[in-house]
């Protein structure tokens, strides 16, 4: 094997590693992607929130969007912890309407999820 295909080799290796699902975390917050056609979102949700809306998957959380109208949620994004570790966080609350065109997707990531109040 020549040093050439080695390195290949290796290389794919590394890009096959990155690209391995990665799970949130905190077993307690449970992050889902809203898709609309503008723009994307990513929200948290906590074991009791999903159990209130009838599941635990991004079904349930479409599905309770569809039936309400409206959702009120934590949106999460990434911030510095004071560690300078990056983690998922809670950023604000939001509302989100329904919408025909709008996807709810499971959100993983390989960053520490903090949970919301």
């Amino acid at each position: 094997m020549t040093n050439f295909t080695r390195r290949g080799l290796f290389a794919a290796a590394l890009l096959a590693a990155a690209a391995a699902p990665a799970t949130a975390q905190n077993k307690d917050t449970s992050l889902f992607k809203v898709v609309s056609v503008k723009d994307e979102v990513v929200i948290g949700l906590s074991a009791a929130e999903l159990a209130a809306l009838g599941g635990n998957d991004a079904g349930a959380v479409a599905k309770a969007l569809a039936a309400n109208g409206t959702l009120t949620v934590w949106q999460y994004a990434v911030r510095k912890a004071a560690s300078g570790d990056l983690e998922q966080a809670p950023r604000a609350k939001i509302g989100l309407i329904a919408h025909e065109s709008l996807r709810v997707e499971p959100y993983a990531t390989p960053l520490k999820v903090i949970a919301h109040e």
